[in-house]
């Protein structure tokens, strides 16, 4: 399992919440697992919550991570870290240091150049937070020399402008990688091991080359590297590299360059490859081909803890697959929120959250006919099979209630299924595929195609409310045309749109469309517009901006400030920015301005007094995406679980 910050590192919890994370992974097949990096000192921390090898304060939390994965059989490395010129001055109140004085776009600072004393020290803390790692039981270090952090900005000619031994042509550039291995080296001693995390490709203009590169991952080889782990890119780099829309095994070629590299100069050790390798059998695949020695997966295992496990027992049906969305990880690990998982909202919060279990045998496939008459007190029905009640059953079938799930649409998956349709997004079908498996498998009777109505449930113990949301009404002369359509239409008819395609409204779900539509017709004239914010409001920080350059890259105009007029049978009549009337045109005009509650069922349940809960887009479609609502249905099922058995909910 690869490195991934956590942000509870410095919980006040004695390191209770990080054991247990890192538990049940070894518990569910990783072997060897590489914690979130631990900052070497203060100035190199990537934030405040980051672990500080070198201080007394974090000792019990690395201790304790150390001893839980140990019991479960597994091994744990600890990855030393130093930000440079990533680091924050915010953190700690310390200048950013780095090899020069380079302006960061990534943590808007513009750091100060290291002298011959700083280098010196930094290269002291790297090698005793390596003898300190060893002297807490921990099996390895990975030294993070990759992603643009600090050793990899001594290594690049755009941030290492030094003419010095520490900087001037590319053999002086390596010059501190090599310092700080030996300096490590020298602490823990030969029979320790040792991994870089080194650079494969910086994707950014002007910086290291692949020979460079390779050069210096042979040089960390022959210095005394047990492994190199490549990485791949930096965080202002303008091409996607963990990305849903890049796709899977994209960057396993880079890892072959290294390997061969190594191969080549007659060297031996293992060249482990990451990024976008989300399954066990990609990753056999990958090392069938000569790719790389091991692979290391990060994200896949917040997603699922059991992925290898499960994956070994040939119940592939049952993986949580990691939907590459960084939601609820990597744009949460740049502030202080604790990590988790949008498909699996238990990650990070193992100790509040008891797991769900595999099914015994392998789930059937077929769904249960809808029933003639609903079964006595006892059960809880959940009305909505999107995220939020997907996970709503799961929770509660996992606590040993007796679950019905109903859902009006022709299959389980609710906005999942239109997602799944978008260029890049595919694997949300697999999220759909792994509860179409697994709720069957722990005694959920799901009934798709079926509305229900208030007086229907009224034999349940409690009914959970999870019908979702609909198209937000767009009050503007011109809705009623008969070439106006909401989202859900296009979706579902892509091939019916018209060639020039205006869309009133530009969150996630209408920059979705248009990257199917363009996708559907590169031909197509899209033209995507709001009244005020920016374009994919609500699509997380570190997605936004590729899907965005995706857009720009198929032609889709984007508007923003407009003021709309009328839908006409050319297009929508608009002011624009600049106050000028504008047509813009439409053979097809998409309203995808926002969504509402469907509130119709909750309301008739409150006014028979049925017991319920609502969830998701059903309680507040305001700022809803599926991180809210996945947690939504965890949060809930726990609830009225507790309820119904007398156990006290580990969160209402």
């Amino acid at each position: 399992m690869g490195s991934m910050h956590l942000n509870l590192e410095r919980t006040d919890d004695g390191g209770a919440a990080l054991a247990q994370f890192y538990r049940e992974r070894a518990l569910g097949g990783a072997d060897l697992i590489i914690t979130g990096g631990a900052a070497v000192n203060r100035e190199g921390a990537g934030g405040r919550t980051y672990a500080l090898v070198n201080e007394p304060e974090s000792t019990p939390a690395l201790s304790r991570a150390v001893a839980a994965v140990h019991e479960a059989g597994g091994h744990l490395a600890l990855q030393l870290f130093h930000a440079g010129r990533y680091a924050f001055e915010a953190t700690f109140g310390l200048k950013p240091i780095a090899p020069s004085s380079v302006y960061s776009r990534f943590s808007r600072c513009e750091p100060e150049a290291m002298d011959e004393q700083q280098i010196q020290r930094t290269i002291a803390d790297f090698a005793a937070g390596a003898r300190r790692a060893r002297e807490l039981g921990f099996d390895a270090v990975e030294i993070m020399a990759s992603e643009g952090y600090l050793i990899n900005q001594f290594v690049s000619p755009l941030t290492n402008l030094r003419d010095d031994a520490w900087g001037g042509d590319a053999e002086r550039r390596r010059r501190f990688p090599l310092a700080v291995l030996r300096a490590v080296r020298d602490a823990v001693g030969p029979d320790f091991p040792v991994i870089v995390r080194t650079s494969g490709a910086d994707l950014v203009d002007g910086s290291s080359s692949d020979r460079e590169l390779d050069d210096l991952a042979v040089a960390l080889v022959g210095a005394g590297v047990d492994a190199l782990n490549v990485g791949i890119g930096w965080h202002e780099s303008s091409v996607p590299t963990v990305q849903a829309l890049v796709p899977h095994g994209h960057w396993l070629a880079v890892a072959r360059r290294v390997r061969e590299a190594v191969r080549g100069a007659g060297f031996e050790a293992p060249v482990i490859a990451s990024n976008r390798v989300n399954s066990i059998p990609l990753a056999d695949e990958a090392l069938a081909r000569g790719d790389a020695d091991l692979v290391a997966m990060a994200r896949p295992f917040l997603a699922d803890p059991r992925i290898v496990e499960t994956s070994r027992a040939g119940r592939l049906e049952l993986v949580n697959t990691c939907i590459g969305c960084n939601e609820a990880c990597l744009d949460r690990s740049f502030g202080d929120e604790p990590v988790s998982c949008l498909v699996n909202p238990r990650a990070g919060r193992e100790l509040e959250y008891p797991p769900i279990p595999l099914p015994a045998l392998p789930a059937s496939h077929e769904q249960a006919a809808p029933p003639a008459s609903i079964d006595g007190p006892g059960q809880v029905a959940v009305v909505g099979a999107g995220p939020a009640g997907l996970q709503a059953a799961a929770t509660l079938a996992a606590a040993g209630i007796r679950v019905d799930l109903f859902e009006a649409a022709g299959a389980i998956g609710g906005q999942f299924q239109l997602a799944g349709r978008v260029p890049g997004k595919a694997d949300f079908l697999e999220t759909i595929r792994y509860f179409e498996n697994l709720l069957p498998g722990l005694g959920v009777r799901v009934v798709t195609g079926t509305h229900v109505e208030p007086s229907d449930l009224a034999g349940y113990a409690h009914v959970v409310v999870a019908s979702g949301v609909l198209p937000r009404t767009v009050k503007l002369p011109g809705t009623d045309l008969g070439h106006v359509v909401d989202y859900r239409q296009a979706f579902a008819e892509p091939t019916a749109v018209g060639r020039r395609v205006a869309i009133i409204g530009a969150g996630g779900i209408a920059v979705d469309l248009a990257h199917l539509l363009a996708e559907a017709d590169p031909e197509r004239e899209i033209t995507i517009m709001r009244r005020n914010g920016r374009i994919g409001e609500g699509i997380g920080p570190s997605t936004r901006w590729a899907v965005l350059a995706e857009l720009r890259a198929a032609g889709v105009r984007t508007l923003t400030g407009v003021v709309y007029t009328r839908i006409t049978a050319d297009g929508v009549e608009i002011t624009n920015a600049e106050g000028a009337p504008e047509l813009v045109p439409g053979d097809t005009v998409i309203l995808a301005a926002g969504q509402e509650p469907h509130v119709t069922l909750a309301e008739g349940l409150a006014r028979e007094g049925i017991p319920h809960t609502v969830i998701g887009g059903a309680r507040d479609a305001s700022g809803l995406n599926a991180v809210r609502a996945f947690d939504d249905g965890l949060r809930a099922g726990t609830a009225v679980a507790a309820l119904l058995t007398d156990a006290p909910a580990a969160a209402r």
